[in-house]
């Protein structure tokens, strides 16, 4: 029944965090638009997901996030819209691809910080409290940072090379005699903006989803999956002992 019922929340979290990222896709919360340069704040929900239901349903939250990143190129961002003109087939690998990875890569993350928690569960709550804070907050920064990285390293992959993407990028004032100087003047405010936003959000709403019992933990990385050490509040421990005098007796009536 416990089994069932976490299986349950499980669904419905992932329900709620896709129609948060289709919600955020098409309101001014989701994307940023300013001028040339583009923040999203779509990692958010796609952490989350990671953070609460591990890597394969980072990957699907991020392939959701491509989906949105990928309509954006129709008219909604200059950037896109641009890529799309110079190859619409790069343009879908680019929307997509980067964000599963980020997704996955973010789950993994997660689970590793699940396993570390779960060898200082002894340290008392206070600093379970503080390390969950800070386990769910490093993760949203690395998923913000993932999700940049490797959609970066596919950007300069393959059109570093390109003298339409060169000329276009002149044009809008980056500096293109320099990969470095390139790199960091496209991601720029967009990116720390992403990286404090995703970081901050990530610890305060992936404790609120640990307390509200929405995070499980992997039987073999915390104590309170396992069935039979699980107390829900408002529920006593009742241990039962059977010795063999009790053993007869039943066996008699």
């Amino acid at each position: 029944m416990k089994k069932q019922t976490q299986k349950t929340k499980s669904i419905a979290l992932m329900g709620i965090l896709s129609a948060i990222i289709l919600l955020m896709s098409f309101t001014p919360i989701g994307y940023l638009h300013l001028g040339t340069i583009e923040i999203s704040l779509l990692m958010i929900p796609v952490a989350l997901g990671a953070i609460a239901l591990g890597p394969v349903a980072g990957a699907f939250l991020g392939a959701l996030f491509g989906l949105t990143s990928f309509i954006q190129c129709f008219g909604s961002s200059a950037f896109g819209a641009f890529m799309l003109d110079l190859n619409p087939i790069l343009t879908f690998f680019m929307c997509f691809i980067p964000r599963i990875l980020a997704g996955f890569c973010t789950g993994l993350v997660a689970q590793a910080f699940k396993s570390a928690r779960a060898k200082t569960a002894k340290k008392g709550k206070a600093f379970n409290t503080v390390f969950g804070v800070s386990t769910h907050a490093i993760t949203g920064l690395l998923a913000a940072g993932f999700n940049t990285l490797f959609f970066m390293s596919a950007l300069l992959l393959f059109c570093w090379n390109n003298q339409k993407f060169i000329d276009q990028m002149s044009e809008w004032g980056m500096p293109i005699n320099n990969i470095m100087k390139f790199f960091i003047a496209f991601v720029g405010i967009n990116c720390v903006f992403e990286l404090i936003a995703t970081c901050v959000f990530c610890g305060a709403i992936g404790t609120a989803l640990e307390k509200a019992n929405l995070i499980s933990f992997d039987k073999k990385s915390a104590k309170d999956s396992s069935d039979d050490e699980h107390v829900l509040m408002g529920d006593v421990a009742c241990p039962v002992e059977i010795n063999e005098e009790t053993a007869e007796t039943v066996s008699e009536q």
